[in-house]
């Protein structure tokens, strides 16, 4: 698998990009330069983006552009930017559009944990796979930042559970004005009240979504379950390092309900284990609604388990996107831009390349 991950990954960012030059330019290529096919990718300003390359849905989940503004307005400017025309919807962005307390948690605890650390030295293939990093520990409230978190969660729900349904109605009309579609709302809902995760789920529904996302684990997916099924939609549960703990599997949580769906992050799952994501993709490809799409390093390389530039890393970007492609399935594919930009790019640009990055595979 090594090799042909190396063979795969020819279709490098030094190859495909170049230049800078070579992404304002690509859009006027023809494809058959790539040696697939003839059709020609053209953008055209004030027309609506289409994502959609042969048969495969490529998004983005809204997280990408966390270092920018937000709201539902700059959503839409940087989906048109990069020609996505499908999203998971973080839903801090639509509520504080919509006018939503602000969070005192928002930005409180610093900067997010340095990358794991290596790979023991030794034989390289007796080494077994890292398991996951602890969970960052979160410093102790002080008794301020305590009553003002108490608080907000009343505000918050109050909040919610007054605001009018058309509102999210009229949201879906700007995104589908747009050309958007929200396929996802990560609205993480589990340890809501019960009145608030039917808020969520009617608001996923208001907006054309699938189902509500949620960080996987067991008391989430048995709280949230008969609220997808209650609301005719899904749960949706994405997972990080979880599958490098011995004997871990989806199946307990498929058992709980048909509604039970599952968002893959196949960079989280290759970083920590080294196995191909498609192994997961192909046993449980009825169950997933989407892909988090990321290049990384394995969990035997120096550095282990760290997030690339698409292209110089050694997740098989490729052989997902082509399998999801050759079966038809209805996955979508959703870029998660978790690598450092640097200062002279910005997260959008970023996004963009890796769409072409896609289209380059698909088309």
């Amino acid at each position: 698998m090594e090799n042909n991950s190396k063979s795969k990954r020819n279709l490098s960012r030094r190859k495909f990009l170049g230049s800078t030059a070579t992404v304002a330019a690509f859009s006027l290529m023809p494809i058959n330069l790539f040696g697939r096919g003839t059709q020609v990718a053209k953008e055209v300003p004030g027309t609506k983006p289409n994502s959609n390359f042969g048969g495969v849905q490529i998004g983005t989940i809204t997280y990408s552009w966390r270092d920018k503004p937000g709201g539902v307005e700059n959503i839409i400017k940087y989906c048109t930017e990069t020609g996505i025309s499908s999203i998971e919807l973080m839903s801090n962005d639509v509520e504080e559009f919509l006018g939503a307390p602000k969070n005192p948690m928002m930005g409180m605890f610093g900067p997010p944990p340095p990358p794991p650390l290596k790979a023991p030295a030794g034989n390289p293939a007796a080494t077994p796979p890292a398991a996951p990093p602890p969970m960052q520990q979160r410093p102790e409230l002080t008794a301020d930042q305590k009553a003002a978190l108490a608080k907000y969660n009343q505000d918050i729900k109050a909040w919610r559970l007054a605001l009018p349904m058309s509102k999210f109605d009229d949201v879906r009309k700007m995104f589908d004005n747009a050309g958007i579609k929200i396929h996802i709302v990560k609205f993480s809902p589990a340890r809501w009240s019960d009145e608030e995760i039917d808020y969520a789920f009617n608001a996923a529904k208001a907006l054309g979504a699938k189902g509500v996302t949620e960080e996987l684990g067991m008391e989430a997916v048995k709280k949230l379950a008969p609220f997808a099924e209650k609301h005719g939609l899904f749960a949706i549960f994405h997972q990080h390092m979880q599958f490098a703990t011995p004997g871990f599997s989806y199946d307990p949580f498929m058992a709980v309900s048909p509604a039970v769906m599952f968002n893959f992050d196949s960079g989280h799952f290759f970083g920590s284990t080294g196995i191909h994501p498609n192994t997961i993709i192909e046993k449980y490809h009825d169950r997933i609604v989407s892909v988090h799409m990321k290049d990384k390093t394995g969990p035997k390389t120096d550095p282990a388990n760290t997030n690339q530039v698409w292209g110089q890393g050694e997740a098989p970007v490729e052989d997902i996107l082509l399998l999801i492609k050759k079966n038809g399935w209805p996955i979508f594919c959703d870029i998660e831009l978790e690598y450092e930009v640097k200062p002279w790019s910005n997260s959008v640009k970023e996004v963009k390349t890796c769409v072409h990055y896609a289209r380059q595979i698909l088309v």
